[in-house]
C-alpha cells in the first residue's frame, strides 16, 4: 500500500462503487466509521441524488435519482488509516484520482452539487431527443404526429413541430402529452 500523504485538512473525495450499491456502501462505511472510531478523520458520506419527475403508467411520479451512479462522496482527512477504512469497505472499488493518491473535489464543484441536490424544483426525466417522431396523446392537437424541436427539462415542456397548413408549426406541450412513435 502506498503511503498516503494528505494535507491533514478535510476535503470531499469521490469513491467508485459497484453500480447499484451506492446506498449499501454509504451505510457500510458509516458503520465502519463508528465501529473503528474514525469520526475525527471521516466526517460525512453522501450519495448525491436529485428529484426527478417521470411518467409511470400514464401518471407523473416524483422520485430521487442518483446524480452519479456508481459514485459516493466522502468528506475526510486522507491518511493511511482513513484511506484503509474507506478503501476496504465492501463494494468500494477505489478512490477517483491518479494512481493510489485520492484527488479532492474542487470546492466550487461540491457547492454546485449541493445546490443541485437541495433544489426544491424537480427535474423532468424526458426520454425524448431532438428530431424524435412523436404523436400527441392529449389536448387540442391529439393524434397529430410531429417531430421534437426543443426540450425544456426544467419546465417539463416539449416543443413539437407539427405539419399544419402546409408548413411545420411549433406547438409547446407538457411532456406527458406526447408519446414516442
Amino acid at each position: 500500500m502506498a503511503k498516503q500523504t494528505g494535507d491533514q485538512q478535510k476535503h470531499w473525495y469521490v469513491i467508485h462503487t459497484y453500480s447499484g450499491y451506492e446506498e449499501a456502501v454509504a451505510r457500510n462505511l458509516k458503520q465502519r466509521i463508528a465501529s473503528m472510531n474514525m469520526q475525527d478523520q471521516i466526517f460525512d458520506v453522501i450519495v448525491p441524488t436529485e428529484k426527478k419527475v417521470s411518467v409511470k403508467g400514464g401518471k407523473r411520479v416524483e422520485a430521487n435519482e442518483k446524480i452519479y451512479p456508481g459514485y459516493v462522496l466522502v468528506n475526510m482527512i486522507v491518511n493511511d488509516e482513513s484511506w484503509f477504512v474507506v478503501r476496504n469497505t465492501p463494494r468500494v472499488t477505489g478512490f477517483v484520482g491518479a494512481g493510489t493518491q485520492p484527488v479532492p473535489v474542487e470546492e466550487s464543484e461540491v457547492d454546485a452539487l449541493f445546490k443541485r441536490m437541495n433544489s426544491d424544483t424537480a427535474k423532468h426525466k424526458i426520454e425524448l431527443s431532438i428530431d424524435d417522431a412523436v404523436i400527441i396523446a392529449d389536448g387540442p392537437f391529439k393524434d397529430l404526429e410531429g417531430k421534437v424541436g426543443e426540450i425544456d427539462e426544467e419546465r417539463g415542456k416539449v416543443k413539437v413541430m407539427v405539419p399544419m397548413f402546409g408548413r411545420e408549426t411549433p406547438v409547446e406541450l407538457d411532456f406527458l402529452q406526447v408519446k414516442s412513435i
